[in-house]
């Protein structure tokens, strides 16, 4: 979008040189590379979330080593005060760089095409950059088996390592791989059912191009998730592994606190900090606090073309959300259950965390599931005890929210299968039968998480309740349902309309503190009859009409059936 105030919010974008030279906004991460070569690291694999800002910083790190890059988009940035490193490294080097991130299908037939695909795709790129009249007949031959779409395995797997090879025989110089979202094809693969043939495929290409590669000058990779050494790594001694977990590097992945205050003056919307820390700050790599970068960069653009101060959740829309419903299916009741509702609650939970599992172990049990939230950015750690294990929470209010949101469709889904007990609750709701309304309803909320946070406003809990009792309320498709309807002098929370009988309900639903349910419903009654809720349904011809007085604390609830409430 054009910016009057200057450079533009880079929505999306991911090719750091285009940043630079289009006028976008730019986070200087560039101190990554000058740390990137102290390390001294012959591969190193950098293990993030999604939308952390990984895919940037490989294209960073590529327009900085590789030959012929510009040296003035790097201008005013971290790395060019380092006068003495850039002469040395900047536009020095060949470099390979492959995203397997588009390396997903629902067959191993088609994964492998598309992973030749972006073998092609890298191999003409270095091409273009050639002056073919240099390459000898032989050179000519090997460029052009590795352009081609009909490779066996042999040569796939050597396809990388024979590249590297062939740019240093032109070049003279060793060769820097960058491989960006390593991980995304097994994810895939496993998702599908062709976990082992991937696993052999990915396995195979890295070998070749990592391990014992005299063309190799040094490599970094990307991912989301550390998959454990001997499943993809096998034998790889070279391979330095920087996780979430560790200090080395945790500012270039992320927003910093300055950062963020930094973005926020820019684009004068300083006052919008509270609200962007509170539902987009909190996760914790190594020993700092970061932003998730993704959410802030959509939460300034939103501000900028609609004025709008009001938070969204912009990461739940960036991928599945598979694994919150592995884990719900998992946490389904006993402590896991329990466990999840302290996280909701804003509270820590210890858990043991294994860096290094394999696609086959994930999903093993709720204990490696742990590790997978982690990882994903689900969760977030707090520190260690003494005895090693981690304390994860969960990191923001966006994060809660997705959890929520996430708990809720599941439940709904959950108790859609048993028909005859909603068919129940529906009756008993239609029949102004009170108690069994509330006994049933009592029923449902103890097999879902409760919410107990008292950080959360009262308004947001009742939300969450509301949320569940439309679920309910849905299988009568009969039955015309309004949600937030304007009736009276206000909104009524839920109106329902059985035309058939002509049966009109109105239920005001309240979140009330401990012992007050009773309070709380009287209050909701109160509410009904001071504003006339009813009005719309009389309007609408309803005959008979019951009013529902519902007040939740936990996963406890009293219903409470008003004035001109009979049983029909």
């Amino acid at each position: 979008m054009e910016n009057p105030m200057g450079k533009r919010i880079p929505i999306g974008i991911e090719n750091f040189e285009e940043i630079r030279t289009e006028g976008f906004y730019y986070v200087d991460k560039t101190g990554f590379i000058c740390d990137l070569l102290q390390s001294g690291a012959k591969v190193s694999l950098f293990t993030r979330p999604r939308r952390f800002g990984k895919t940037l910083n490989m294209s960073m790190v590529r327009a900085f080593f590789e030959i012929g890059c510009a040296p003035e988009i790097f201008a005013g940035l971290e790395v060019a005060g380092k006068e003495a490193l850039c002469k040395q490294y900047m536009g020095k080097f060949p470099v390979v760089s492959i995203s397997l991130k588009n390396i997903h299908a629902d067959s191993y037939v088609t994964a492998r095409k598309l992973a030749i695909k972006t073998v092609n795709e890298e191999v003409r790129r270095q091409k273009r950059r050639l002056d073919s009249r240099k390459l000898s007949k032989e050179d000519r031959e090997a460029w052009a088996s590795l352009s081609t779409e009909k490779m066996d395995d042999a040569d796939l797997f050597n396809s990388l390592h024979r590249l590297t090879e062939l740019l240093q025989k032109y070049y003279g110089q060793k060769v820097i791989v960058l491989l960006d979202e390593y991980d995304v094809p097994l994810a895939k693969s496993y998702d599908y059912g062709y976990y082992g043939q991937m696993l052999l495929l990915i396995r195979n290409l890295f070998e070749q191009v990592l391990k014992t590669n005299d063309s190799l000058y040094l490599a970094v990779m990307t991912g989301c998730l550390r998959i454990a050494k001997e499943s993809v790594f096998t034998g790889l001694n070279n391979l330095k592994v920087f996780s979430i977990q560790d200090a080395r590097f945790s500012e270039y992945f992320g927003f910093t606190d300055k950062e963020v205050r930094e973005l926020l003056a820019y684009y004068k919307c300083p006052h919008c900090y509270e609200t962007v820390k509170a539902w987009y700050d909190g996760y914790q790599f190594g020993n700092i606090n970061v932003y998730c970068p993704w959410d802030v960069i959509n939460y300034c653009d939103g501000f900028l073309a609609e004025g709008r101060k009001e938070p969204q959740n912009y990461w739940i829309n960036t991928s599945g959300n598979d694994i919150i419903w592995r884990f719900l299916e998992m946490s389904d009741t006993g402590t896991a259950k329990r466990e999840l509702e302290k996280l909701i609650a804003g509270e820590l939970v210890e858990k043991k965390i294994r860096q290094g599992l394999t696609y086959r172990e994930l999903y093993d049990s709720i204990e490696n599931l742990w590790s997978v939230l982690l990882a994903t950015g689900y969760l977030t750690q707090h520190g260690k005890t003494e005895s090693g294990t981690s304390q994860l929470a969960i990191p923001n209010m966006e994060v809660r929210d997705i959890f929520i949101s996430q708990i809720m469709e599941y439940f709904q889904e959950k108790v859609k299968k048993d028909r005859a007990a909603l068919e129940a609750f529906c009756t008993a709701l239609q029949n102004g039968d009170a108690e069994d309304v509330e006994q049933k309803f009592q029923q449902y909320l103890k097999k879902t998480i409760s919410i107990r946070d008292n950080a959360i406003r009262n308004d947001l809990k009742e939300n969450f309740y509301h949320g569940i009792l439309l679920g309910l309320l849905s299988y009568k498709e009969d039955w015309i349902i309004s949600s937030n309807k304007e009736s009276g002098k206000g909104y009524s929370d839920i109106l329902v309309e059985i035309e058939d009988e002509g049966i009109g309900i109105v239920i005001e639903l309240k979140y009330a503190g401990k012992g007050k349910l009773e309070t709380k419903c009287q209050e909701a009654l109160e509410q009904i009859e001071g504003k006339g809720y009813d009005e719309y349904l009389r309007e609408e011809g309803m005959k008979a009409i019951l009013k529902y007085g519902i007040a939740c604390e936990k996963n406890e609830c009293k219903v409470v059936l008003g004035k001109e409430g009979a049983k029909v």
